[in-house]
């Protein structure tokens, strides 16, 4: 039996209610203002090109340079509904001029048990007589009536504005549904192939929600608290309480869902179930962690608010309750729960939250990827690893690495995807790398190796988490050659590559190099490495192994006029060059080199990758894509040649019909990536039960949430690689 909540109780009177949700319909203008400031800013930009661009072979090329790049930056991620998403409003009406109304089977209902005319003549008391049958001689089909009934006349009074009727109604509906779905006494009767069963738990979620719209417009409900609200009909004590791995004050404020339409992502991944779908929106922290700079200002999280009814001491039904347990859950640990004896799949949403987040104004703020490609200089304040849920020391990182003239937006179609599946979120959680993608694709895999080091000294400093040594690398197009150079061992062979001397050694390079001790080292760094023994796996997407031929003439003149190298960076490399002029082989390399410099096929690095000694426990996988109209010379995605594409040395390779700027994006991609990851576990749990004495590595099926509560227990997915 649940027990009774405790805790400070705040009363809440239903006289003060009044407006709607607020949050949404501001969010909601804001959207379309900074529309409009966009193409405001958008008609300056174009008059000033259209003056400047005179010359066709300008043109040409600036289209050519286009067509090079790795990932555009898209629209908006959702959008408001102008109403709510209903699951109830075909059935009950709810749109309609006539206003709501109460289905077939309700009436046919009423009309069993010689209720219609009495409704029709006094709902109210009606609903007295039928809730009085209800406790002396239970009944489903009346139960579930009488749920209806009052969601319909708790949808009437919101209309006219009767917020605490409403309420009072949405209560009636709640508990009564529940009710149906629980108490033991209608085991027999309940069906769970009749179109009714489900209609009920769209009627505890619908009234949920609707309960939760009018208690949050001017009482802001945090867990840990207990609220009591008085109706004119009762009065209901609500316990709050969060479920998972967040703190009681983790989130700033809650969206609902239903209030949002998906746009741009290609998929909205969600299950069915019992619970209201919301999008928790993370708190700005307060206090100076390290980690906190891992996670991006104004994060949001899937959660799926649920109510538990106490069962009454009185000996009355479950429909009369009036206390009752508001719970917070985390679908991405538990999409199930222990109610009533039984476990009930929760109703979730793991897409919108994500889109939520994606349309933010702090996210945009960071999405720059025209910025990164023209300006390098500017973005280094914002590069760096990003991750979208908390760390978990249990789960295996998949780190994604965009391409040229990109950012992470472009992989928020595979991510949202791959999450979708149960036995992936389980088991992995997903980093996103934000770099300058103007500048050569090595200086960026120096960057990146440094930053893994950074991370791993902020979240494991003594190299405890198991997990963490079987990293995945993803790498679309510039990013799986950002993603292979972590992987390999430099030797002397990118020293060579540049210089005349030789020089075994990074102290040995250093010593011969004549300038700043800071310049030097930071030099050496990109051509003496060795291999990051934490990464496993490196998947590579339409990448260009052995350049590409969009890195011609034009392109990389076209790229030296407009991308901005770093001052610090060309002043650094010149003064190098000028300090050992009978050094250096190819001063190009140190001074003017770009993105698009880097991946000219003539380019001196493709050779040396191509022979370099990768790590004995790294596997790689590579997707390669193909398509009919392409503008190279040979067959390939139309920005990269299928020769360059295509590599000898991986366990897998799958060819796919995509373009260069959609591979990583399309239904095929995505699953062989979903199936790299599903070999991925297969080995890690093998070598695991190897070492632990043929045990396997499961995490528990079954995580208590209050050790005070015992029937308070969440079942997590889990697969078992045999």
């Amino acid at each position: 039996m649940n027990r009774e909540p405790e805790g400070q109780t705040l009363t809440i009177k239903t006289q003060s209610i009044r407006g709607e949700l607020c949050a949404a319909p501001a969010r909601k203008l804001a959207s379309e203002l900074e529309c409009f400031d966009r193409l405001n800013s958008l008609e300056v930009v174009l008059v000033s090109r259209d003056r400047w661009l005179h010359s066709v072979m300008m043109q040409a090329a600036i289209l050519t340079l286009i067509l090079l790049l790795s990932g555009c930056t898209t629209g908006r991620y959702l959008s408001m509904r102008d109403v709510r998403d209903n699951a109830l409003a075909s059935s009950l009406g709810l749109s309609a001029k006539e206003g709501p109304g109460i289905s077939q089977r309700t009436l046919h209902t009423l009309r069993r048990f010689a209720l219609e005319d009495r409704y029709e003549a006094d709902p109210g008391k009606c609903f007295a007589h039928i809730r009085k049958r209800v406790n002396e001689h239970p009944d489903s089909d009346l139960i579930y009536a009488l749920s209806e009934l009052s969601y319909v006349e708790g949808k009437k009074a919101e209309q006219e504005g009767r917020l605490g009727d409403a309420l009072n109604h949405y209560g009636i509906s709640l508990t009564n549904s529940y009710d149906y779905l629980f108490s033991d006494d209608l085991e027999d009767t309940r069906n769970a192939y009749d179109p009714q069963f489900r209609a009920v738990c769209d009627l505890y979620n619908e009234s949920l929600e609707d309960t939760l719209r009018l208690l949050c417009t001017e009482n802001k409900i945090e867990p840990g608290k207990s609220y009591r609200i008085e109706t004119p009909d009762r009065q209901f004590v609500v316990r709050a309480e969060m479920r998972g791995q967040w703190g009681p004050d983790e989130f700033d404020h809650y969206e609902f869902v239903s209030d949002y339409e998906i746009e741009t992502l290609r998929n909205r991944h969600t299950t069915f179930g019992l619970g209201v779908p919301l999008i928790a929106v993370r708190k700005p922290p307060k206090n100076a962690d390290e980690r906190e700079k891992y996670y991006a200002e104004g994060l949001s999280y899937a959660v799926t608010a649920l109510m538990r009814c106490v069962e009454p001491t009185d000996g009355s039904r479950t429909g009369e309750a009036s206390h009752c347990v508001l719970e917070f859950f985390d679908p991405l640990t538990a999409n199930q729960i222990h109610l009533g004896e039984k476990w009930v799949p929760l109703e979730t949403d793991l897409t919108a939250p994500l889109a939520f987040f994606l349309d933010s104004p702090e996210f945009r703020q960071r999405n720059k990827a025209t910025q990164g490609l023209l300006n390098p200089n500017d973005l280094q304040k914002k590069r760096g690893l990003y991750m979208l849920e908390p760390y978990d020391p249990d789960r295996i990182p998949v780190l994604m690495v965009h391409g040229l003239w990109s950012s992470p937006m472009t992989w928020m179609d595979m991510f949202n995807d791959l999450r979708s599946f149960p036995e992936i979120r389980e088991r992995y959680q997903f980093w996103f790398y934000l770099y300058p993608s103007g500048q050569p694709f090595w200086n960026s895999a120096t960057e990146l190796r440094r930053d893994l080091r950074d991370l791993r000294t902020a979240f494991d400093p003594n190299h405890q988490d198991q997990m963490m040594d079987q990293m995945v690398l993803v790498g679309h197009s510039m990013g799986g050659l950002v993603s292979r150079l972590q992987t390999i061992e430099s030797g002397d062979d990118f020293w060579r590559s540049v210089s005349y001397e030789q020089a075994g050694t990074a102290e040995e390079a250093i010593e011969k190099i004549n300038g700043p001790e800071a310049e030097r080292n930071k030099l050496v760094s990109t051509l003496f490495f060795k291999p990051n023994e934490s990464i496993r796996r490196v998947v590579t997407i339409g990448t260009p192994h052995r350049g590409s031929e969009f890195a011609n003439d034009y392109t990389r003149w076209l790229a030296r006029k407009f991308i901005k190298l770093p001052t610090m960076a060309v002043i650094s490399g010149n003064r190098l060059v000028s300090e050992n002029r009978s050094l250096f082989k190819d001063t190009d390399l140190l001074t003017v080199s770009n993105a698009i410099d880097s991946l000219a096929p003539e380019s001196p690095i493709f050779p040396v990758m191509m022979r370099a000694k990768s790590s004995p426990t790294v596997k790689y996988h590579n997707i390669v894509g193909v398509t009919e109209s392409s503008f190279t010379s040979g067959n390939g995605d139309g920005v990269v040649d299928f020769d360059s594409a295509t590599m000898e040395d991986v366990e897998s390779e799958l060819i796919v019909d995509a373009p260069h700027t959609t591979i990583h994006m399309i239904s095929k991609t995505i699953f062989e990536v979903r199936r790299i990851l599903l070999e991925h576990l297969h080995e890690v749990d093998s070598s695991h039960r190897l070492a632990n004495g043929n045990k396997n590595l499961v995490r528990p099926a079954v995580v208590k949430l209050n050790q005070q509560r015992k029937d308070a227990n969440v079942r997590v997915p889990v697969v078992i690689q045999r």
